[in-house]
C-alpha cells in the first residue's frame, strides 16, 4: 500500500473508519461497508450523485475517467479537493457527502467473505497416476 493511501486513515478518522482495498491498480476505500472513493495514481477521488455534483463543479474538481477500447468512460467519482489533506474537519465533511452519494445509489455493500486457506492436493503414487492416465485414454472401438 502507498504511502498516500495509508495517510487517508489519519486525514478520514473525523468521519470513523475506513478501509482500504486494493482494485484495479489503484485502491477503493470504504466506509461502513461503501465505496465513497477510489485512488488512481496517488490522486484520491470521491463518490458523487446528482444531489452533489454541484459542490465539485463549483470547485472544478474533475470526473475519474478511464478508457474502454476507444471510448472514455466517466465515472462518479470525482477528484477530492486539497482541503481533505489539509483540514481533517473538512475531510470529514467531504467523506460523509461522498457517504451519503454511496447510500443512494442503492448499492448495497457487498458481504466480505473470509479467505479459505487452500489445502494443498494429496500427492498421487505412481501407480495412482498410472491408473487416473489409463482411465482417462481414449478407448479403440472393438473390431468386428
Amino acid at each position: 500500500m502507498s504511502e498516500f493511501v495509508s495517510s487517508l486513515h489519519e486525514a478520514f478518522e473525523r468521519l470513523g473508519r475506513i478501509e482500504t482495498r486494493r482494485m484495479f491498480g489503484g485502491h477503493g476505500i470504504y466506509h461502513e461497508g461503501r465505496m465513497i472513493g477510489l485512488v488512481v495514481a496517488d490522486t484520491l477521488y470521491l463518490k458523487s450523485d446528482a444531489e452533489t455534483v454541484a459542490h465539485f463543479d463549483r470547485l472544478q474538481l474533475p470526473a475519474f475517467e478511464y478508457r474502454r477500447g476507444d471510448k472514455t468512460m466517466q465515472t462518479s467519482y470525482r477528484q477530492a479537493p486539497a482541503d481533505v489533506f489539509e483540514d481533517r474537519e473538512e475531510a470529514a465533511a467531504w467523506g460523509r457527502l461522498a457517504w451519503e452519494a454511496a447510500l443512494r445509489s442503492g448499492h448495497a455493500p457487498k458481504a466480505r467473505t473470509p479467505r479459505t486457506a487452500l489445502k494443498p492436493k494429496p500427492a498421487k503414487s505412481a501407480k495412482s497416476a498410472k491408473a487416473a492416465k489409463t482411465a482417462k485414454a481414449p478407448r479403440k472401438a472393438a473390431a468386428r
